[in-house]
């Protein structure tokens, strides 16, 4: 009987990766699509009603979370993440299993096995309480940045921001196009900015995580980040050179 799946994961590289280690371990399965975002997930499993769907938890716009609700009954989940503390919860809470990036053959190779053997139809009852309970639990993270341009206030959307850089008492935000001035520390926006999308890399800087191309490291552990819209580049400090051996 032939087995599907789907992959999902804001990340395309990612996706390409968990593609092909899933080729080499389990060649019978049959992967229906992959998607970069939680509708186009929605929208695959509608159309092929996959047996297994890998959802990376932390996505802009819906969060795997929500799409695990949205998803039909028979489909078994597996969550895919770099929070080792939202891993652990799905797990605990009837997810069939969590894959904790960056993906090892061993690791992945245990979660097929445990789909191979687990019942064909999953339990959502937990499931669905714990999405709840995220759900009501989720912090209100900043959506708008209200910074000065000249002589005018003007509302930045944050998924508009590339970085956020210190400037004294006041940060500089840095989008595609301008460079505004915010009269907040990068402390107190650091504070407000959804972590699963935000990076402080240095004690004065604050990336948009899909912003960041490629992270080159030096021999002192620090990287030099290469940005996707933009043509500055940026180093982190060494303390925070831990967010990129994740990757």
């Amino acid at each position: 009987m032939t087995v599907t799946a789907i992959v999902v994961d804001d990340e395309s590289t990612l996706v390409d990766y968990l593609v092909i280690k899933l080729g080499e371990l389990w060649p019978e399965l049959v992967i229906v699509g992959t998607a970069n975002n939680g509708r186009s997930a929605i929208a695959l499993a509608e159309e092929f009603d996959p047996d297994i769907a890998f959802l990376d938890i932390h996505m802009p716009g819906l969060s795997g979370l929500q799409v695990a609700e949205a998803l039909p009954a028979n489909t078994k989940i597996v969550f895919v993440t770099a929070y080792d503390e939202f891993a652990v919860k799905a797990f605990q809470h009837a997810a069939v299993d969590y894959l904790l990036k960056p993906v090892t053959n061993a690791r992945l190779g245990l979660t097929i096995e445990r789909l191979k053997n687990s019942p064909s139809h999953q339990d959502r009852s937990v499931l669905m309480q714990f999405l709840q309970a995220a759900r009501t639990d989720q912090k209100n993270y900043l959506q708008w940045i209200r910074a000065g341009y000249d002589d005018t206030t003007q509302l930045i959307a944050a998924e508009d921001v590339i970085y956020f850089k210190a400037d004294h008492k006041y940060t500089e935000v840095i989008t595609k196009e301008s460079i505004y001035v915010v009269r907040r520390s990068i402390k107190e926006l650091g504070e407000e900015l959804d972590p699963a999308q935000f990076w402080q890399i240095h004690r004065g800087i604050i990336v948009r995580v899909d912003q960041v191309a490629a992270a080159k490291r030096d021999l002192r552990g620090r990287y030099t980040i290469s940005l996707r819209d933009h043509q500055d580049t940026l180093r982190t400090s060494q303390s925070y050179g831990h967010l990129f051996r994740q990757m």
